[in-house]
């Protein structure tokens, strides 16, 4: 890209770290912010500043938040607080918060165990986790990590860890896509569906 001027090849590259983003979108989303109007541009950059600076983890459940307090949902009474809802990340409970069906709290790991990429049980916030439970008040735990390997291994370090608190701790059902079919369905799915079955 030698014939773009150093500035716009830099931002380019920058854009190019992005996950998900190719060489081609890299492209044309530099071009998209090089033709903005200079306030917008401003605003844009701006925003990702204040992003950086003031955006921190909550101190109760390590979710994204503003300032030094607790995150909204934390701070919620109407919230259950006898359950916490583990997950590997914060888009996790953007996830869960969508289905609008779930009204406790949460515990994002920030990653799940991943020997592969030398990531193991201190890399993660699981001794907050231990602490909240400890603490007393929490009644179940719910494991909500991907069902891939690192995530099903995460599920089953945590449920050890937590066992002798005398909470109750259950796994999320996986198992057929609403809307899908049995057809397309791989082993491991059906099985998980088979063993996650309920009372009709």
């Amino acid at each position: 890209m030698h014939y773009l001027p150093p500035a716009l090849e830099k931002l380019v590259e920058q854009f190019n770290r992005l996950p998900g983003i190719g060489a081609k979108s890299a492209q044309r989303l530099a071009f998209y912010v090089l033709d903005l109007p200079q306030e917008e541009a401003d605003a844009f950059a701006q925003a990702i500043l204040d992003a950086k600076r003031s955006i921190t983890c909550c101190p109760v459940c390590q979710n994204l938040t503003e300032g030094e307090g607790p995150c909204a949902l934390c701070a919620s009474l109407k919230r259950d607080h006898s359950v916490i809802c583990v997950v590997a990340d914060p888009k996790d409970v953007m996830a869960m918060e969508r289905s609008g069906e779930y009204n406790g709290l949460y515990h994002v790991l920030h990653g799940v165990i991943s020997p592969m990429n030398h990531i193991g049980p201190d890399d993660l916030r699981i001794s907050q986790l231990v602490q909240r439970v400890s603490a007393g008040g929490v009644e179940e735990v719910i494991m909500a990590t991907n069902p891939d390997t690192e995530g099903e291994t995460t599920a089953m370090y945590l449920s050890r860890l937590l066992r002798p608190f005398g909470v109750r701790i259950t796994r999320l059902a996986y198992g057929i896509p609403v809307g899908s079919h049995l057809e397309y369905a791989d082993d491991a799915t059906l099985m998980r569906a088979l063993e996650g079955r309920q009372e009709m």
